[in-house]
């Protein structure tokens, strides 16, 4: 069953794109919870309009998108967190005290768009994230976890 996708789905597609599913996760989750439309004639050359006007204004995003993802990987980003004596940390560090730092140091990022790579963090050290700016932008980063 083809059908158009009307947000973006985690592991399916972006908004726009035009995927295969089984009949019955199109016909009984994708298209009553409003996710997604049935592919018909119609709907594709509506799609191809869209997105022939989207064209000019996605470039701009894009470049705008990659600006962010090199200023970030060039800045430092340190994460405090409450340490016992042997250098454990109290809990763990996740995605959203690593996406509170990159907001303070002036890049808007959301939580769900970053993955930390060794999950879960629960000692101080240097540690990666992959962010996704965009679908055709993403980025590694490295950040610093230390005591406080």
């Amino acid at each position: 069953m083809d059908i158009i996708l009307k947000e973006n789905i985690e592991g399916l597609g972006y908004a726009s794109d035009l995927v295969t599913v089984k009949a019955g996760f199109g016909r009984n989750f994708l298209i009553p919870t409003g996710k997604a439309i049935l592919a018909t004639e119609s709907a594709k050359k509506v799609r191809e309009e869209n997105l022939r006007q989207r064209a000019h204004k996605e470039a701009k995003i894009v470049a705008e998108a990659k600006g962010f993802a090199t200023k970030l990987e060039a800045m430092a980003i340190k994460i405090g967190a409450k340490v016992g004596e042997s250098g454990k940390i109290f809990g763990s560090v996740n995605t959203i005290q690593l996406a509170e730092a990159i907001n303070t140091l002036g890049v808007a990022v959301d939580r769900k768009n970053i993955s930390i790579i060794n999950e879960p963090i629960k000692n101080i050290g240097s540690y990666e994230a992959k962010i996704k700016f965009h679908k055709e932008v993403e980025s590694t980063i490295s950040f610093e976890v230390i005591g406080e």
